[in-house]
């Protein structure tokens, strides 16, 4: 999975991480954890679901970990505010379906 570098200058900062989550069938989490991506929010990530996850729809889950990754103003209020002023705006889970196959 991939995501390209975003317009609104997010200055997530050079040890930007994101959050992904992979739920199964079950709703299980079979991959949760974090990894890198670049200060304008872009990342590149592989992985491989585990042997032991149950087959059937799942979803899966990408967003920037332990800052205000909510705001879909389309501009960066998160780094031009006034501390602590956030606007937070929409905080609905961005999660895409997947089929998890046996």
């Amino acid at each position: 999975m991939s995501a390209s570098d975003v317009q609104c200058n997010p200055r997530y900062g050079e040890n930007a991480r994101f959050k992904i989550t992979v739920t199964d069938f079950s709703g299980g989490k079979v991959i949760d954890t974090t990894a890198p991506m670049s200060d304008a929010g872009g990342f590149t990530y592989t992985f491989r679901v585990p042997p032991e996850a149950a087959a059937g729809e799942g979803s899966i889950a990408a967003y920037p970990y332990d800052i205000d990754w909510c705001d879909d103003t389309g501009r960066n209020n998160r780094a031009d505010a006034e501390a602590p002023a956030f606007a937070l705006v929409s905080c609905a889970m961005p999660q895409e379906p997947i089929t998890i196959l046996p």
